[in-house]
Order: structure tokens, then C-alpha cells, then sequence
């Protein structure tokens, strides 16, 4: 049976002197929650696989179809359209409904992963690979939007571990599906994509049986203006970070051209949003201290977490050598870290009502996870990077959820869509900008590092520079010239991993800065009970209400 909503009537449900015609929260048994919740974290994991399916499938890909320059474009045309897809969402959802949305979202996925299957070239591949990210973003946004509906602040905490462990469990499962797929001489890599699209259906039927939302009336429009401008700005910016120091130099008319396009659109965003009706990001979130940070954060976050997920499996594979499913299974403790955190973290949460300890332990793991990484070499052992891979997964686990059941629970239930979507918003465009900028970095290096030993081994560098070939290339290389590629690479990672440091350590300062504000729930309200003298029957008078702004929440609980 579908998840039925077990209401109370509307009059024991509204405390006094709330306004007339606000939305009451359906009130959800736990079992019924867990049946929402296995649609959502279902759908959740169709959309992480097709991001991490393909990390250890990458090297094999480009060197199929052609195109080992443009290797980041694969994986950052997702993040891209993700990211400025991620607002529109939650806005979307507001007009047309939340379910609707979401199987729209997973309609697009679909179409998107058949086709990135079918591609003959790394073109089509990469725009296919846009279309998923479109998909990806709508399911990643409203999944936590539809948990925010459901679940009141303080016990989200409980829920959104779980959601947290999808993530844990897609990135493990990803790298280990991609691995056998592109080792089993019967399937071939373009399953990488084929995999996700019985997923993708199974987890549509489960949504539409057990999403019962009730009917939400909500007077809200459609920011065009805002939608173009924010997207423009997000777009362009990726692409100075993907293409600069690679198709073109930094210092150059392209680069400043795109950073002035870049510019004009984030100044029409901002105009945009604070004249329209009904803005995507609206301006008054902006004011919000713990809004500001916890998205701050989440761009820091996305940044050291994509660059890692993407350019690991190549580490594994080129100076390792590594097999793909081998790559796979050498994620597996940065997975299990994550996935044993970002469960406990969020009970944990959900037992005290506390959470800013965590990000920040769990920034201060990932800036120390990314330099013991910086510090692997040729030589380096298996127990060794996977010690170092578990700490950066202790961090990330303890940092996901809680940023945004932080920033969800510091603004009133009219601003949840919007500050959902746009925390996800800030997390996955820094996970494009790391993707990116690391993918600049490594090529550049890379480069630098291969002409400078092959000079020093006197040899002649041949056509094509130096560009990396696929794994399989690279093994049959002749020595010294395979050595001195996978010292090249080697070298190269060491300062990709050297470069997201400062990044993590700024994320750190910023969760510092955040202020811990009460989690709305029941133990709010019963502690708001007993301040004003207990009740006899129904809401105390004084009781902060459940769909109240956390500040007012935290004023009546003082």
C-alpha cells in the first residue's frame, strides 16, 4: 500500500496566533517515512552511479572513442548542468508539484543515459552527458526537498543519514560496477551507462506507488530572467575553468573575455533576483548567516570531494597499474568511512539536537586526507592509500548531510526549496570548478613533468606532447618512457591534492563561524512546554510551532 498521511484535524494541529490558511506538516508514521524514503534514496542512487560509474571507466572511454584532452569535459559536463539545473528545480517543483518533478527529472536521466550509450564520438558523449547531469541535478535537489516536506528539523538528522549513506554506498558501488563492466570482455564500457536506466525505471514505480504528498497550493512564478542569467554565469565560468591553460593561455583575450561574460551575468543574476516576484535564489537567504556559510562550505566540500572521486581511479590505474575493478575496490575505505560517519552522525544528531561539531571535525579530516594523499608515490602501498582514502571519507561523511539539515533549519518552510536546492547548487558547482581547475592543473603538469624526463633521459619527445594514452597504452609503453610517464602522473596528482588543501582548510575557518541554532522538532517544542509551565492538552502556550523560523524558534526556547 502507498504511504498514507495520518493528519489531525487542522484546529489541534495550529497554534494560536498563527496565521490563517498556513500549510499544517502532514504528520507521517516512521514506517510510512521509510517507504518514502526507499523511492527517494533509490532514485538518489541511479543519479550518484552515473557520476561515479564512470571513474574507473574514464581512462578506457576517452581512449575508445578519442579525445584523452577533453577527459574532464566527461565529467564536468555533468557537474555543469547539474549545477545550474539544481535551482530551477526546487522552483519548478513549487508550481508543478514535487512528485511530478521528480519523475520528470528521472525521465530526463533515462533518455540522457541511452544516449551517452549510443555515442560514436567524445562529443556526443559529452553531451549526453549534460543531459544526465540535468536529470541528476532534479533528483539530487527535490530528494532532499520531498525529506524536508516529511520529516520535521529534528528528526531529519535520523533520515538524512541514510541519504547520505546512498551517496556512500554509489560511490563504492560505482567504481566496482564500472570496473567489472569495462573488464568483462561481454559488456564493454558503453553498459556504464545502460546499467543506470533499469534503475532509473524500477525506482519511477517505487516513487509513484509509496509519494503520497498532499496537494500544496503555492502562489509562485517562474524567474526566466533570473533561470538564464544564473545558468549563463555558472556556464561560462566553467568553461574558463575547463578550457583555460588547455585550449587557450591563461593570459589571453578568451580568458578575459569569458571572465567578463562571467561577470555581467552573476551582476544581471543579482538584479534579476532582487526584482523578481518570485526568485529562484531569493535575495533575503543571502541575509541568512547560517545560509551564507553552509553553502560557502559546500562549494569548499564539493570541490576536494569531485576532484578526488575523478582523478583517484586514474592514479590507481596509470601509476599503480592497476585493473579497473581492482581501481574499484581500492575506493572501498573511503566509502565505508563515509558511509559509517555520515549514518552515525546523523542518529547522533537526531539523540542530542547538536551538529556544528561535526563539519567541523569533518573538515579538518578531509584537509588532512588530502595531504596524506598529496604525499603517495609509485611506491606507495595499497594499506597506505587506503588508510589515507578512509580519512578523507571519515570527513566527508561527517560534513554532507549536516550542511544542509544546518541551513534547512535556519529559515522558515516557505524558503525549503529554495535553500535546498540552493545549498546543492553551491556544492556541485564546486564540485565542477574542482573537477575543472584539478583537470587544469594535472594536464599542465602533466605536460611539464613528461617533457622533463624524457629530456633527461635523452629522449626525443614524439607527436601528441605529453598527453597520457589510455591505461592499456601506458602498460605497453617501453621503458624507460613508461616509468617516466608514471612518475610524470604521479608527480602531477601530488600537486593536484597539494592545491585542494587550502581549499579545505577555508571551508574549516567557515564552519567555524557558524552559529548553532536549535533544531526545530519535538524535544523543541516539549523543552518551549515546560518553560511556560507545562499544558492541558494540545500546543502550550508559548510552544514554538513546528513550521516556525528557527530564529523564532530559538527566541521562545531561550
Amino acid at each position: 500500500m502507498g504511504a498514507e498521511v495520518v493528519q489531525t484535524s487542522t484546529a489541534a494541529q495550529e497554534p494560536a496566533g498563527e496565521p490563517a490558511g498556513e500549510p499544517v506538516r502532514p504528520q507521517y508514521t516512521h514506517r510510512q517515512i521509510l517507504k518514502i524514503l526507499s523511492g527517494l534514496m533509490l532514485a538518489m542512487l541511479t543519479a550518484m552511479l552515473s557520476t561515479s560509474v564512470i571513474a574507473t571507466a574514464l581512462p578506457t572511454i576517452v581512449g575508445d572513442l578519442g579525445g584523452q584532452d577533453k577527459l574532464s569535459w566527461v565529467a564536468s559536463a555533468t557537474l555543469l548542468t547539474m549545477t545550474a539545473s539544481t535551482p530551477l528545480w526546487g522552483k519548478l517543483s513549487d508550481i508543478a508539484g514535487r512528485k511530478l518533478m521528480f519523475q520528470t527529472a528521472l525521465l530526463i536521466f533515462v533518455v540522457a543515459s541511452v544516449g551517452a550509450g549510443l555515442s560514436q564520438d567524445i562529443g556526443q558523449l559529452i553531451a549526453f552527458r549534460a543531459g544526465q547531469g540535468l536529470g541528476a541535478g532534479g533528483l539530487s535537489a527535490l530528494a532532499q526537498v520531498i525529506l524536508g516536506d516529511v520529516v520535521e528539523p529534528r528528526q531529519r538528522g535520523r533520515y538524512a543519514g541514510f541519504m547520505g549513506s546512498v551517496f556512500g554506498v554509489s560511490t563504492v558501488a560505482g567504481p566496482l560496477l564500472g570496473g567489472f563492466i569495462v573488464d568483462a570482455d561481454a559488456l564493454g564500457w558503453r553498459w556504464c551507462f545502460y546499467v543506470c536506466v533499469p534503475l532509473a525505471v524500477v525506482a519511477s514505480l517505487v516513487v509513484q506507488r509509496v509519494l503520497k504528498l498532499p496537494k500544496v497550493k503555492r502562489e509562485t512564478h517562474i524567474d526566466v530572467f533570473g533561470a538564464v542569467t544564473i545558468t549563463g554565469s555558472a556556464g561560462t565560468l566553467m568553461l574558463l575553468l575547463s578550457m583555460g591553460g588547455v585550449e587557450f593561455a591563461w593570459n589571453s583575450v578568451w580568458t578575459y573575455a569569458l571572465l567578463a561574460v562571467t561577470v555581467v551575468l552573476f551582476a544581471l543574476a543579482i538584479v534579476a533576483e532582487r526584482r523578481a516576484r518570485d526568485p529562484i535564489l531569493p535575495p533575503r537567504l543571502f541575509r541568512n548567516r547560517m545560509f551564507v556559510l553552509t553553502s560557502f562550505t559546500s562549494i569548499c566540500v564539493g570541490m576536494a570531494m569531485f576532484g578526488v572521486m575523478i582523478y583517484m581511479p586514474q592514479y590507481l590505474q596509470i601509476v599503480k597499474g592497476m585493473s579497473p575493478t581492482a581501481s574499484g575496490l581500492m575506493t572501498l575505505p573511503l566509502v565505508l568511512a563515509m558511509l559509517v560517519t555520515s549514518t552515525g552522525s546523523g542518529l547522533a544528531v537526531t539523540r542530542t539536537g547538536r551538529y556544528k561539531i561535526y563539519p567541523v571535525i569533518g573538515l579538518g579530516c578531509v584537509a588532512t586526507g588530502l595531504f596524506l594523499l598529496s604525499r603517495l608515490h609509485t611506491d606507495s602501498s595499497p594499506v597506505l592509500i587506503g588508510v589515507d582514502l578512509a580519512v578523507l571519507g571519515f570527513g566527508m561523511g561527517l560534513t554532507l548531510q549536516i550542511l544542509i539539515l544546518a541551513a534547512q533549519n535556519a529559515v522558515p518552510p516557505a524558503d525549503l526549496a529554495s535553500t535546498t536546492s540552493g545549498v546543492s547548487f553551491f556544492r556541485n558547482l564546486g564540485g565542477a570548478m574542482g573537477v575543472a581547475a584539478f583537470g587544469a592543473v594535472l594536464t599542465n603538469r602533466v605536460a611539464s613533468e613528461i617533457a622533463s624526463g624524457l629530456r633527461a633521459a635523452g629522449i626525443s619527445q614524439g607527436p601528441g606532447g605529453g598527453e597520457l594514452g589510455s591505461p592499456d597504452e601506458i602498460a605497453r609503453l617501453p621503458q624507460p618512457v613508461k616509468d617516466i610517464v608514471r612518475d610524470a602522473f604521479s608527480h602531477s596528482l601530488e600537486t593536484v591534492f597539494l592545491f585542494g588543501i587550502p581549499i579545505a582548510l577555508v571551508g574549516f575557518v567557515a564552519v567555524l563561524a557558524l552559529k548553532e541554532v536549535p533544531l526545530r522538532g519535538a524535544a523543541t517544542r516539549a523543552k518551549a512546554r515546560g518553560k511556560s509551565g507545562g499544558e492541558t492538552g494540545g500546543k502550550a502556550e508559548g510552544a514554538a510551532p513546528e513550521d516556525a523560523p528557527a530564529e523564532d524558534v530559538a527566541a521562545r526556547t531561550r
